[in-house]
């Protein structure tokens, strides 16, 4: 199994610590760093067993035929997880091709 994530997901949660921090949501740097690692290496350990739900149409923008999971990273933040699943011979690929939180999307889950 492979969790593999297109290149503007990637960007988005590079850029994603430098947000958290700014937005006061960590008081140090190195922790908003560290929750966004926690948050990736989540998602590729995890991902294949998460359940997962066919996305709304609203994420039609970004794929056909994908699904979603929840991550809960604290009481009030769930980070949602679209993506693709793929098999490439008997490995199983999962593209991960946006990610966002219930602050952003709640109203079109």
């Amino acid at each position: 199994m492979k969790v593999l994530f297109l290149p503007e997901v990637e960007n988005y949660l590079f850029e994603l610590a430098e947000i958290l921090y700014q937005k006061e949501y960590f008081g140090f740097k190195e922790n908003a760093v560290k929750y966004v690692i926690d948050l990736e290496n989540d998602i590729r350990t995890n991902l294949i067993n998460k359940i997962k739900r066919p996305a709304p149409p609203f994420f039609n923008r970004y794929g056909k035929k994908m699904f979603y999971s929840v991550f809960s990273k604290n009481k009030v933040t769930q980070w949602y997880v679209v993506f693709n699943v793929y098999q490439d011979n008997e490995e199983t690929i999962l593209l991960v091709r946006y990610i966002t939180n219930n602050h952003m999307i709640a109203q079109f889950l």
